[in-house]
């Protein structure tokens, strides 16, 4: 597919999208959220990409909605914001969390509103030391969406992120590593050098065995412990069936550095 308001290329078997409305801070109107979830699509099925690095162009990684592709025309109704939310954003976010490879963000600058949930929905996040995080929603009425009442409280606790989320405070990436919302914080000529090695090294590893990871943490969200033995041991199983445990375990008794394929 070709794509006008992101990138998408492929090196060393990470597929690298980046944001690219630099001009309105990578905010998303419709036609950006539709090319995003398509590049997330093909990563899940093309073979060849093994991680993901999602960042953005410019100085912001992404303001979240552009208001100005929303404003309704003089006599129009009000736009049913619920039905962008569901058509825009929520595909975005299941996709990225059902996404069965790592996934590195590197927040380069702003990331706010649903640019600040969608940096919160990815695996691994880096930011720029100049990098912020902003739930803006409260500032013009509204609530926070795409996963953002879902995964800041799991991440921050919940009385911190109603704070957040009623006052609006900004989030420098330094307290956002702080508080355990982020991974790591970068100078900033060094962010997409040390997000991108980090991609590529997991690019090496065993991704169907991070792919299962990833699936077990997301059931980890809504089941009690019992359910949740179940799936990890289910999935250990499934683990132990693929080509990569066994050249791990091969690459161990022969004292070698395995040469795994994800698979």
């Amino acid at each position: 597919m070709n794509f006008q308001f992101i990138s998408h290329e492929i090196k060393n078997s990470v597929a690298v999208i980046t944001l690219n409305r630099p001009d309105v801070l990578n905010s998303f109107h419709r036609e950006m959220a539709k090319e995003l979830h398509s590049a997330i699509k093909e990563c899940a099925v093309e073979a060849m990409v093994r991680a993901v690095l999602l960042t953005g162009a410019g100085r912001a990684f992404c303001a979240g909605q552009d208001l100005a592709a929303v404003l309704p025309k003089e006599g129009d109704p009000p736009p049913r914001l619920g039905e962008i939310v569901k058509d825009c954003y929520n595909p975005i976010i299941l996709a990225l969390r059902r996404l069965e490879k790592p996934v590195v963000c590197a927040v380069n600058g702003v990331a706010a509103g649903a640019g600040a949930n969608l940096a919160l929905a990815c695996d691994l996040v880096f930011a720029s030391q100049s990098a912020s995080f902003v739930q803006s929603f409260s500032k013009i009425g509204l609530i926070p969406d795409s996963g953002g009442t879902f995964f800041l409280p799991r991440l921050i606790g919940l009385p911190r992120a109603t704070a957040l989320m009623m006052l609006g405070e900004k989030v420098s990436a330094e307290e956002a590593h702080k508080i355990g919302m982020i991974y790591k914080v970068c100078a900033p000529e060094s962010l997409l050098e040390e997000s991108f090695s980090t991609a590529a090294f997991l690019a090496t590893q065993p991704t169907m065995g991070l792919g299962l990871i990833k699936r077990a943490l997301n059931a980890s969200l809504h089941q009690d412990l019992e359910t949740q033995l179940r799936t990890e041991a289910q999935l250990q199983d499934d683990a132990g069936r693929t080509n990569d445990y066994n050249e791990g375990v091969q690459a161990f008794i022969e004292k070698r550095k395995p040469i795994f394929r994800g698979a």
